[in-house]
């Protein structure tokens, strides 16, 4: 049931962090992998071939709109199915809300939750027609909490939950099951301002149970779960993968 092969999964921000885990491991499941995004992705394309799948990179600012509008038309074109989207890309920026700047929050809002419907709706209409898919969206423990001088990544994540409930109230019943996986404390880039910050880190690091910072691997298993068929009656749900944060 947990297998993905002959599947064809599209991940965005695929080249480092949580993307690059979530490719590695689905491609050990099985999976060949299209993996799109502006950096380089030289090194999640060789941790896949190791496993003997496909990777087919599509280089791509995904925060140029026009842009984006395309992804899902170039995939096709590269593979001719999409089985799964992971839409994993996304940003933070970090300041007091009194002095957060309208740009900033315009851009945060526009890669985390414009980019995700837009890709969510133009791969549904694909995955609607052949009556099968999986869509996998990158939420966040500010999917439940407020954070600190984090406004717009906060808000973008609520919205990423909302949209993942309502996309799978429409789509759940011809055959396309929506769902979001919703990471804790994970050691990646954007997250490195605050493991810099020994007293924070800590703290963070105190208060999960498990006792650790999640590692990109750790998103491998639940994802290949919401990828294959052993998630065939899971749709709306908010997967928290978190070392029990949210438990605390």
């Amino acid at each position: 049931m947990f297998s993905l092969k002959g599947k064809t999964v599209l991940i965005t921000g695929a080249s480092r962090g949580l993307g690059k885990g979530m490719a590695v491991g689905m491609a050990q499941a099985g999976a060949d992998i299209i993996g799109a995004g502006i950096s380089d992705m030289t090194e999640t394309q060789q941790e896949v071939e190791q496993t003997g799948q496909s990777f087919y990179p599509i280089k791509m600012d995904l925060s140029d709109e026009t842009k984006r509008t395309h992804l899902i038309e170039q995939a096709l074109a590269l593979t001719c199915k999409i089985d799964v989207l992971v839409n994993n890309s996304g940003i933070i920026r970090r300041s007091p809300a009194e002095e957060y700047s309208l740009r900033d929050w315009r851009d945060v809002l526009d890669l985390n939750i414009d980019a995700v419907f837009q890709l969510s709706t133009a791969a549904g209409k694909h995955m609607i027609a052949r009556g099968s898919g999986k869509i996998i969206n990158i939420a966040s423990m500010l999917s439940f909490q407020g954070g600190i001088k984090v406004p717009a990544y906060t808000a973008s994540k609520h919205a990423v939950a909302g949209l993942t409930k309502a996309l799978a109230n429409e789509w759940s019943s011809k055959g396309v099951c929506v769902n979001a996986i919703a990471p804790g404390y994970m050691a990646t880039d954007n997250t490195e301002a605050l493991r810099n910050d020994e007293e924070r880190s800590q703290f963070i690091e105190s208060r999960i149970p498990i006792g650790r910072w999640g590692l990109p691997e750790d998103l491998a298993g639940p994802a290949i779960f919401l990828a294959s068929d052993a998630s065939n009656y899971v749709s709306g749900h908010i997967l928290a993968v978190d070392g029990g944060w949210l438990n605390y």
